[in-house]
């Protein structure tokens, strides 16, 4: 039988359950978006975390990601930051009745990426505050939209079942995962734990269903040049001066992969799917010295369908090409080393049965099809794509300013994608009454 017919629940019923929800909802975003959860500052966040999934009544397993496990698998990062006393937390939730439907793992990064210069923001960016109508308004903070919005979505979604009596007829995996940000090591942890179902959505804040994700690589350039007195500055050769002639060769593989011939279809209508970014740079002595040494560190965008050792080859070939042509070559010395994201891209199947039925959801929901979205991020999901073999894809609440100044979510999108989840836990996972 097909789980959708094991779902007594019409759309209006799990809208209202939502909705009674929302200033709950509200109340743990903002709960979730005071918690700093940074590289390597997750716990706090985790243990409100393990909280909410054990008010569930959901058996909750915590567990550090195990170097020693991920760190041959192919889809593994080499991490910048150890995992003692990082954990994943994931609420399990296996059916007191018959098993009738199909499995589903919902699946969020706890983690946030810096804030930048605190003065910048309109607000601390660790202070939840809400523009405009307290339920359905913006809320402003680091990490609201990238992606505690979601984690409060696919939970909330659980409990508005619940709150209807009701229970998933398959298993479901809530999953809190550390690390996201740069490796997406806490992910791969759960799949290597063994976490494993018919489904995975991850609530991303996209607009849309996510259709293909780009592949995402850290690299690390060092550059040593020959220091002299600055009073003799043009007979030496300066460090931080070639690391910026190093990024502008890269540069130029940015502009080749962006031509229109180059490109992988999913991208074709994409103003710039391409991009190398150089997210630091640090060098230099003294201010009267030539710099010895310049470090930066850059972020690089490649289409699905290639593999990281792929792009490796290529990026090492061309920098090596045009340091050759340099004429001051024999002076400086450099050298290239990976952290941080060896990401490969994939493509999301719209038309397995999974995503279909997500698609449904929401248009039954929202009352318009979601549009169709092909990222040129990456995300968690190439880990249950390429490795686990599970249909899988990113749909989640609307923001802006990821990674950006005063990031907000919309908190009515909030509430719309909780409804569409719930709806989709009952028709994928079918529903079994709830012991009283």
């Amino acid at each position: 039988m097909d789980a959708q017919t094991l779902n007594p629940l019409t759309e209006q019923q799990i809208l209202d359950a939502v909705a009674a929800l929302q200033p709950q909802s509200v109340a743990l975003l903002a709960e979730l978006v005071a918690q700093p959860s940074l590289l390597g500052d997750e716990a706090g966040a985790q243990v409100l975390m393990a909280r909410e999934f054990a008010a569930l009544g959901l058996r909750v397993h915590e567990f550090e990601v195990d170097q020693a496990k991920i760190q041959d698998h192919p889809g593994y990062s080499p991490s910048i930051l150890h995992y003692a006393g990082r954990r994943n937390v994931v609420g399990i939730h296996q059916p007191a009745g018959p098993v009738r439907g199909r499995s589903l793992i919902l699946n969020g990064h706890i983690d946030v990426v810096p804030v930048g210069t605190d003065s910048l923001w309109s607000s601390p960016p660790f202070a939840p505050r809400i523009e405009g109508d307290p339920l359905s308004g913006k809320l402003y903070g680091r990490g609201a939209a990238d992606m505690k919005a979601g984690i409060v979505a696919y939970t909330q979604a659980f409990r508005a079942l619940q709150a209807l009596g009701y229970e998933p007829a398959a298993p479901v995996y809530l999953q809190s995962v550390v690390e996201e940000e740069c490796t997406g090591n806490g992910a791969l942890a759960c799949l290597v734990e063994g976490y494993t179902a018919d489904a995975a959505i991850i609530p991303e804040p996209f607009e849309g269903v996510m259709s293909a994700q780009m592949g995402v690589m850290w690299l690390t350039i060092d550059v040593h040049g020959l220091p002299v007195h600055a009073s003799v500055a043009h007979t030496g050769m300066s460090a931080i001066g070639y690391a910026q002639q190093m990024v502008e060769w890269l540069k130029e593989l940015e502009t080749a992969w962006n031509r229109p011939s180059a490109r992988h279809a999913c991208y074709a209508g994409h103003p710039h799917p391409i991009n190398f970014n150089l997210g630091r740079i640090s060098g230099g002595e003294w201010t009267s010295s030539v710099p010895t040494h310049c470090r930066v560190d850059m972020r690089l965008g490649f289409y699905p369908g290639r593999t990281p050792a792929e792009v490796r080859a290529e990026v090492e070939a061309h920098l090596a090409a045009s340091h050759a042509r340099h004429p001051g070559n024999a002076s400086l010395k450099y050298s290239i080393t990976y952290q941080g994201f060896q990401a490969q891209g994939c493509v999301v199947d719209i038309g397995a049965p999974a995503i279909q039925q997500l698609l449904q959801a929401h248009r039954d929901i929202a009352g318009t099809d979601a549009p169709l979205n092909a990222t040129p991020a990456t995300t968690d999901v190439r880990f249950f794509h390429l490795y686990g073999q599970i249909p899988s894809t990113c749909y989640g609440p609307n923001g802006s300013d990821i990674h950006g100044i005063d990031e907000w979510v919309s908190l009515s999108s909030m509430q719309r994608v909780t409804a569409v989840l719930a709806l989709y836990i009952a028709r994928w996972c079918g529903l079994n009454r709830r012991a009283a």
